[in-house]
């Protein structure tokens, strides 16, 4: 079975309009989307790829929206065909009311995306959501490295990262891109070996990393690994023959297809 631990897609009505906005935010790299964005689309593309299903990371990126995208998550997870995390805003005003009707809805993590909200990942403003993750069993993703929203400045640095970390041992932190897109030599530095975990989202789109990406593969625990596509940017099978190509053993790629996955989302 392989799960992606790392996908995107958006109400249906929503779906265009949102697939226009990253198509345009992602034109300077020169990053097109690959699917329609609905929720039905996204699964038969991953399906015809050889994925079984995938957990869709849902992104509040202003306070105001933060109800409507977790009205969204609980609504995916409910259809018994994609899991979803949920997404609480750095400046909730009820974090805590937001995760009590994510958790009884079954959805056992939530996504920040700091770029996206202008925060860096270790502002104090995140505090509160770490703890109370911790507290309650949420994992938490979150995008990590550059990305085209804001290309002058990384809002979650392999320094940040690793400031999260050791402030908040008892969170569940996926660091996702492998831990930071254009800060490979940071992650290898910094992050391989403690707490945290990757997700392998994008790694077969840098092709000028790929070795260093291979070598955190390798010296990472496998069990704080999971796979990712990061569905609609990245070809699915393109990212499993990344996998597939680091030299793991079938047990360590079990792990990170599947197993892993499996553990953070109780199923």
């Amino acid at each position: 079975m392989k799960i992606c631990f790392h996908s995107h897609c958006f109400p249906d009505p929503l779906a265009p309009r949102a697939i226009a906005a990253l198509a345009e935010n992602a034109k300077p790299v020169g990053m097109t989307p690959h699917t329609d964005g609905t929720a039905a689309g996204t699964l038969r593309y991953l399906q015809a790829a050889g994925i079984d299903t995938a957990l869709i990371c849902n992104v509040a990126t202003n306070p105001h929206q933060e109800h409507k995208v977790n009205d969204f998550a609980i609504a995916l997870a409910r259809s018994g065909k994609l899991f979803s995390a949920g997404s609480i805003h750095p400046e909730s005003a009820d974090p805590e009311g937001e995760m009590d009707r994510l958790w009884a809805a079954g959805i056992r993590g939530i996504k920040i995306h700091p770029d996206y909200v202008g925060v860096p990942v270790d502002d104090p403003r995140y505090d509160r959501i770490f703890s109370l993750a911790g507290e309650r069993g949420f994992f938490v993703v979150t995008h990590t490295g550059f990305d085209p929203v804001s290309p002058n400045r990384i809002f979650a640095t392999a320094q940040g990262l690793s400031r999260v970390v050791q402030k908040h041992p008892e969170l569940t932190l996926i660091a996702a891109h492998m831990g930071g897109i254009r800060q490979t030599g940071e992650v290898l530095r910094l992050l391989v070996g403690t707490p945290i975990w990757f997700d392998t989202s994008l790694s077969a789109l840098r092709e000028d990393e790929r070795d260093v990406l291979y070598t955190i593969l390798r010296e990472h625990p496998t069990d704080r690994i999971l796979f990712g596509t990061d569905t609609p940017w990245s070809l699915p099978e393109k990212e499993i023959a990344f996998l597939e190509g680091a030299g793991l053993s079938e047990c360590a790629l079990e792990q990170i297809f599947e197993k892993n996955a499996k553990k953070l989302l109780q199923i």
